[in-house]
């Protein structure tokens, strides 16, 4: 039989978010990392792209490496759930140089008044033809009929949105497989990343470092020897492991992860068992410390 090693990771930060249906206006957070958010942590530590599929179909596919790890998580300290809401676009601004200068269209319309309110020159627009106009121009682009720089969303329609987080919380996340030397290269790719990482969502940087190191051993055998995090609040914390499917005891949840497309993002069921677990101390954090 193969041996099995694992990789050991600390997510902790002021602010995660591991949504499940996200959409623009409203952001869920499950109660812990899902695996498709850490298995994205880990492609972009290793400087994947996006658009490189993650399809068990194409066997050409550069993550395929990534797609055949065992994933399980230990909520160390769970953190709190939190909701902000943001109000985004609307409301009167004057308008800026850069708004003409992206947009023909607004400086043709504009013109009258630059003139009659501060001569021709950018400054102050205190006319009604233009003080309405919000100063951020979005989607700027060619025109493909004559050139010039066009802003294409021009509208300003305010919209409320609703994000939600997990405030104070830290995670023992690991992925388990048979190959060490993949596993040593994601580790030390935690630790000099090629890419942004982020807790689930980009405002929600990691806190400190992130790997724990690759351990022998299978994914039960190595978070039960792994020492709880510094500033847990569960003593036997609950641990939520794949397993195979159907299972005794096991749920299916939809965070597979199949591509990470900015456009097509796709996700497949997988199964997990949960169970509480009382961690050793022969595995520990002292480099985190």
């Amino acid at each position: 039989m193969t041996q099995p090693y694992v990789l050991l990771a600390r997510l902790a930060g002021p602010l995660q978010a591991w949504g499940l249906v996200a959409r623009f206006d409203r952001r869920d957070t499950h109660l812990r990392p899902t695996k498709s958010g850490f298995i994205g942590l880990l492609a972009a530590a290793a400087g994947y792209s996006r658009d490189e599929p993650v399809d068990p179909h194409d066997t050409a596919r550069p993550l395929k490496p990534l797609d055949e790890l065992r994933f399980a998580v230990r909520a160390d300290r769970p953190g709190t759930a939190v909701r902000d809401h943001h109000t985004v676009g609307g409301g009167r601004y004057p308008l800026r140089p850069r708004d003409l200068i992206t947009d023909h269209r607004r400086a043709q319309q504009a013109s009258t008044a630059l003139e009659a309110a501060t001569g021709p020159m950018f400054g102050t627009l205190p006319a009604r033809s233009v003080t309405g106009w919000y100063g951020a121009p979005k989607g700027i682009a060619p025109d493909p009929e004559g050139g010039p720089l066009l802003a294409r969303k021009v509208g300003r329609d305010p919209m409320i949105t609703s994000r939600s987080y997990l405030a104070d919380a830290a995670f023992v996340a690991v992925v388990e497989h048979t190959d060490k030397d993949l596993l040593d290269e994601l580790a030390t790719a935690l630790e000099q990343p090629r890419r942004l990482l982020w807790l689930g969502r980009k405002n929600c940087p990691p806190a400190g470092e992130i790997s724990g190191g690759v351990h022998e051993g299978g994914i039960e055998e190595v978070l039960a020897r792994t020492r709880l995090l510094p500033n847990a609040t569960a003593e036997r914390p609950w641990t939520w492991t794949e397993v195979p499917p159907g299972t005794a005891g096991a749920s299916s949840v939809a965070d597979h992860p199949v591509s990470f497309h900015t456009v097509h993002r796709s996700y497949a069921p997988r199964w997990e068992r949960r169970v509480r677990i009382e961690p050793g101390e022969s595995i520990g954090w002292d480099h985190l410390l």
